[in-house]
């Protein structure tokens, strides 16, 4: 099996406090899961990371919450970004879904789109527009 090319490893890690918001819980409660054999964290110095995978997996046992229709918004995190001198291509994983969104790159500029941060993709007929916490 060929090595794993290390930027592409990073997309695929969402920081633990990322990871909290996305699940509706605190950064604390995540610990508490990993102590008890729930959840395994990537460290990297001081710092843990779930990979989108796990996270993913996570979501998908916790069920859907709030208020807000599933059908058309999902909250998720960013797993990747690839970015144009135009256009830019955002990866979320979104519970069980992979979602990319095409937007114009300055538009993911103005959001912040960055791999492990927190968004919401808002899906309208054959649209996504990617929503981000202000």
């Amino acid at each position: 099996m060929a090595a794993q090319d290390p930027a592409t490893a990073v997309e695929d890690l969402v920081q633990i406090g990322a990871a909290a918001a996305i699940l509706g819980v605190s950064v604390d409660t995540l610990r508490r899961w990993e102590r008890a054999g729930r959840v395994t964290f990537e460290r990297r110095g001081n710092r843990r990371f779930l990979s989108s995978g796990q996270l993913a997996k996570l979501m998908r046992d916790r069920g859907a919450s709030g208020l807000t229709s599933a059908r058309n918004r999902l909250s998720g995190v960013v797993v990747a970004v690839k970015r144009d001198a135009v256009m830019a291509q955002i990866d979320l994983v979104c519970g069980p879904f992979r979602i990319v969104s095409l937007m114009s790159r300055e538009a993911a500029d103005e959001l912040g789109l960055e791999p492990g941060a927190p968004a919401t993709a808002v899906v309208k007929a054959t649209t996504v527009i990617v929503e981000t916490r202000q």
